[in-house]
């Protein structure tokens, strides 16, 4: 039965906590814990989560924002699941950030999160609904708001993610799976296929290709896929529903080919990026990237970049296979980001543009700023279609009118085929031009004109092109992303993230993105603050705090009693300080 955790809003009026010293409890108020309850745990929406518990009366749920902060926090800090468990027991400032002000209080098994990270995956399953996406996005779009971020300008990388599996060649990968087809038999066939597969049995797969000599690779291979072929066709009625076989099944299309009744293993160069890396992760992929293989996921990160902005968070975080290409990253982030941010003008490096990711951004009224283009340079020594201007253009951003580099003017019309623009000047005008060797206008001797032909999609890449210079004329926008990325992974060496699976490490990603905003926002304040010490509430925290509930007083004072040193006005409207003498703190409340 889902019920929302509303307790850590009624702070009480003793607690483990006020037992620390003065000193050590203001410096707890002053970190990252209580920015992190204030600007997260409080303000995260549960709402959303009960559809992963049952409608009837039942034991009530663990706090979801909870195991969702818990969760988040594993990812910022790259903790491991006992790690995690330990520091919700015994570490004050993790349980402080979770509104535990006792140590009693809050306990649960740590099966409890394994249940909870079962419960979003099957959901998204059978709805498609990422639930942890949709919090980092409420929560994130209510920071945007409360300190003022102007979203219009952001900038856009992607990272490549390395999911927990072992990097194998392609022997010990047919190997290894099986072997767990062996794992799969009952005791009667495995009695059955003793003898075929014996050879495979020795040791683990890494063993296995040990001891092969490189010269006899192709004789194994061929062997391992006469087996695999075997298996197939006999097990196929008793089996084909199990993971196994179907594991089974699917490397053995993209390793083998049956060609007129005669196997033969592919080339190495005929594998697809797209082919298993291993089976215990189904979803990684392969790509090269600059000389270097990846096996895994790429994330595709955009944050604020306004200069006037007192800091910069990130607005949206998207995981997705590693061979999705950049621009295509672009084309499915730029809808959503303009619904949620009203994004503007993004800033890119050179591989997010394309002719689709184009279309997608002149439909949705973005300005793509890249810092480079891809594609051949063009020759210094001759002039281009960067080097005509367009005077007038039209709402799809084509142009209708140019001039050209002397300063003679182009009309532009769609050509009959209505694929490619052509804009004709006299074939005169051009004859005296002291530019005309160098210019890539065509004669047309039938019409008495010179042409300069092109496609829609080269007009496009020519704007980009051209305001990705002036980009490199002045401040680069998007050189500060690479800090994020940064600090993203920065709890994983060499990227490696400890999970498997594209949704577990979506979570993760999401996490670590999540922290790394409220730390940007715990600077942030201390540096509003100087450093000194406050129990009053930044004007950013306005829409939920401890004991602000609605038209409700949690705290009674009696203004004869010796502990009340006094009231004050908190600095933000419908908000009252008291300072008590005998707890010797300060606490704002609800009035």
């Amino acid at each position: 039965m889902f019920r929302k955790n509303t307790r850590h809003l009624q702070i009480p009026l003793t607690s483990h906590v006020d037992e620390l010293l003065e000193v050590l409890r203001n410096r707890l108020c002053r970190s990252w814990a209580e920015t992190f309850y204030r600007e997260f745990f409080c303000r995260l929406d549960e709402e959303p989560f009960s559809v992963l518990y049952a409608d009837g009366p039942s034991r009530p749920n663990v706090p979801v924002n909870v195991l969702v902060a818990l969760e988040f926090l594993k990812a910022a800090n790259g903790w491991t699941d006992e790690e995690l468990y330990d520091q919700v027991c015994y570490n004050i400032q993790v349980r402080y950030a979770l509104g535990y002000r006792q140590l009693g209080e809050g306990y649960f098994d740590l099966r409890t999160l394994y249940y909870f990270r079962e419960r979003p995956s099957r959901h998204m399953q059978e709805t498609g609904e990422k639930l942890l996406e949709q919090a980092f996005a409420q929560v994130t779009e209510e920071h945007l708001q409360a300190f003022g971020l102007k979203t219009g300008k952001q900038r856009m990388d992607s990272t490549q993610l390395a999911s927990n599996i072992r990097q194998m060649g392609r022997i010990q990968l047919l190997v290894t799976v099986l072997q767990r087809v062996w794992r799969m038999l009952s005791p009667s066939e495995q009695e059955r296929y003793a003898e075929v597969l014996e050879p495979y049995l020795v040791g683990h797969a890494g063993q296995y290709v040990y001891r092969l000599k490189q010269e006899d690779w192709p004789v194994h291979l061929q062997r391992i896929g006469e087996t695999m072929l075997r298996l197939l066709q006999e097990l196929e009625q008793n089996y084909q529903g199990n993971a196994t076989y179907q594991v089974l099944a699917r490397v053995f299309a993209e390793h083998f080919r049956l060609e007129k009744e005669r196997l033969r293993p592919k080339e190495n160069g005929e594998l697809r990026a797209e082919s298993l890396q291993s089976p215990d992760d189904l979803e990684a992929t392969y790509r090269e990237k600059n000389g270097k293989g990846y096996r895994g996921y790429v994330a595709n990160l955009t944050e604020t970049c306004d200069p006037e902005n007192p800091l910069q968070l990130i607005t949206q975080v998207k995981v997705a296979a590693n061979t999705v290409d950049d621009s295509r990253l672009l084309v499915e982030a730029v809808p959503t980001l303009k619904q949620r941010t009203g994004v503007e003008t993004l800033d890119t490096d050179g591989a997010y543009g394309s002719a689709e990711g184009d279309m997608v951004l002149q439909e949705h009224g973005v300005t793509l700023v890249q810092t480079g283009i891809r594609g051949r340079k063009p020759d210094a020594q001759r002039l281009c279609l960067e080097h005509f201007e367009a005077t007038q253009e039209e709402d799809n951003g084509l142009p209708q009118q140019l001039r050209c580099p002397a300063q003679h003017g182009l009309a532009v019309t769609l050509g009959p085929s209505g694929k490619r623009l052509q804009a004709d000047v006299p074939a005169e005008v051009c004859a005296a031009c002291v530019l005309r060797r160098h210019c890539p206008v065509q004669e047309r001797k039938r019409l008495g004109v010179m042409r300069l032909s092109s496609t829609p999609e080269d007009w496009r890449r020519t704007q980009r092109l051209r305001r990705a210079r002036r980009q490199n004329e002045g401040r680069n926008l998007r050189a500060a992303i690479e800090a994020t990325v940064r600090s993203l992974k920065h709890p994983f060496p060499a990227g490696k993230w400890p999970v498997r699976g594209r949704f577990r490490v979506a979570c993760m990603v999401i996490g670590s993105a999540a922290v790394i905003n409220v730390r940007r926002i715990h600077r942030y304040l201390q540096a509003q603050l100087g450093g000194e010490q406050t129990a009053e509430w930044p004007k950013s925290s306005e829409n939920r705090r401890p004991g602000s509930g609605e038209g409700s007083l949690f705290f009674f004072c009696f203004c004869s009693g010796p502990g009340v040193a006094g009231f004050g006005t908190a600095p933000t409207s419908g908000f009252l300080l008291v300072r008590c003498r005998f707890l010797r703190r300060s606490q704002i409340f609800r009035v």
